[in-house]
């Protein structure tokens, strides 16, 4: 495999990074100033601010509201390369790794490639229940959403219209939990306006939850506010609830109960990518990489994981740090001084977790927080929500595009970002030399000056 292009060795450390989410991203931007070279490998070429993809799913933002540009996060700085592939195997004993665009030798090697959704390997809902764990999966529900009210007005049967409305949301998280929040306020609001011709009180949105409450990873008040909002606000929810089985069209229940719908998102879960390569010691039970407590994997000593792929086991944390954005940010933060520790040959220092609260929106002037000494929810937790999810979008053009829709929205109950924008899809033609780059000698000559001609 050839070396990754245009990547030259320098006489400072090389720390390669895999994934720019919040914690690969986080690293990079505390080392940016130090005297390594960064390399950061991702499949996408943007940082995606994921706790508000329910929003682009549901009209309220566009995806490019929540993205920022990796390129221009890391202009001006000489040290940080970021290349768009995917991490295909480690070699730990030659310190190299080998990707989609090639192999590249490392010093210090940071996997933060994040977690992807977990289907308990039920191919049925694996292959037509929608997950939202990007913006395209954001695109892709809400595009299924309007597409199917658009296909409803074109029958007469309320059973088959019925399935175009219904949506079924599987997981009882922060995700599922604003998800069906957010769809519930779009059936009050803002559908009866667009289609007027449609009887949305035979829509139904159900909130299933295998567990016996919702938002298991907080407080049991904030837990019993948000059933209660959801509730409120129209949303079937059914704790101690498994999916079974989905055909498109009808959702089995382990109770051996059926609900009708042509859409169900599916949040309930997550799993690690398992990465060839690494030792059968360093993984957990989903495919994470078991570190300690300096985010070191396992049978290795310069090797880190960090962010949702990492676990580490404690007394404190029977089954690792909490999967939250603030983890990751304090978790490359250490590990960023760490590494500057290990350059300067100092000792490292061990990571412990802040836990500075968890917060979760349910609708207009709805929302749970468990702050570290208290507990919050209504109108004063939706503001503080609201304040916090705003300041930590990367970009000032992001946040003033964030504000004036969410302002918009607040005082119109009303969204404009309805739109069925579906991307072209072609084939490439000549897969087999993709990649390789060659000119023809006859074109050459047409297209580029010889220098005896200079």
């Amino acid at each position: 495999m050839k070396q990754i292009a245009n990547i030259l060795d320098t006489n400072n450390k090389r720390v390669i990074i895999i994934g720019s989410g919040f914690a690969g991203m986080k690293l990079a931007m505390e080392l940016k100033k130090e005297k390594f070279q960064i390399v950061v490998i991702d499949k996408r070429n943007y940082h995606q601010f994921q706790p508000l993809l329910y929003q682009v799913a549901t009209a309220g933002l566009e995806p490019t509201a929540i993205s920022f540009p990796l390129r221009k996060l890391f202009q001006n700085h000489k040290n940080l390369n970021f290349r768009i592939g995917a991490l295909k195997e480690v070699d730990p004993d030659k310190k190299q790794i080998f990707t989609s665009i090639g192999k590249l030798s490392y010093d210090y090697l940071v996997i933060a490639t994040g977690a992807r959704t977990n289907f308990f390997n039920m191919e049925n809902i694996k292959k037509r229940a929608l997950p939202l764990k990007s913006p395209s999966d954001a695109i892709l529900i809400r595009n299924v959403i309007l597409e199917n009210y658009e296909e409803a007005l074109n029958h007469t049967s309320t059973n088959c219209i019925s399935a175009y409305l219904n949506i079924a949301i599987v997981g009882g998280g922060p995700t599922g939990v604003e998800l069906a929040g957010a769809l519930a306020e779009m059936k009050k609001f803002i559908l009866p306006k667009d289609y007027p011709d449609l009887d949305f009180s035979k829509m139904k949105i159900f909130l299933f939850e295998s567990g016996s409450a919702l938002l298991k990873n907080m407080s049991s008040k904030s837990s019993k506010k948000a059933d209660d909002y959801l509730k409120k606000l129209g949303v079937e929810v059914r704790l101690n609830t498994f999916v079974s089985d989905y055909d498109g069209k009808i959702v089995k229940l382990s109770s051996g109960e059926n609900h009708i719908t042509y859409t169900l998102v599916w949040a309930a879960g997550i799993k690690m990518e398992k990465i060839k390569g690494f030792n059968a010691e360093s993984y957990g039970r989903s495919n994470d990489l078991l570190v300690d407590e300096h985010n070191i994997v396992n049978g290795y000593s310069d090797i880190f994981a960090i962010g949702d792929i990492s676990t580490h086991i404690s007394k404190e944390y029977p089954q690792g740090y909490p999967k939250v954005v603030q983890s990751a940010l304090q978790q490359a933060v250490r590990l960023s001084k760490n590494l500057i520790n290990l350059h300067k040959e100092s000792k490292l220092v061990k990571f412990k977790y802040k836990n500075k609260g968890s917060m979760v929106t349910i609708g207009r002037n709805l929302a749970v927080a468990d702050l570290p000494k208290f507990h919050l929810n209504g109108f004063i937790a939706w503001v503080i929500w609201s304040i916090i999810h705003l300041f930590s979008i990367i970009g000032l053009k992001n946040k003033i595009i964030t504000f004036i829709n969410w302002s918009w929205n607040y005082l119109t109950y009303n969204q404009s970002l309805r739109l069925l924008i579906k991307p072209k899809t072609y084939e490439l033609i000549n897969q087999e030399i993709l990649g390789e780059c060659y000119l023809h000698e006859k074109h050459s000559k047409n297209y580029f000056l010889s220098e005896a001609s200079e």
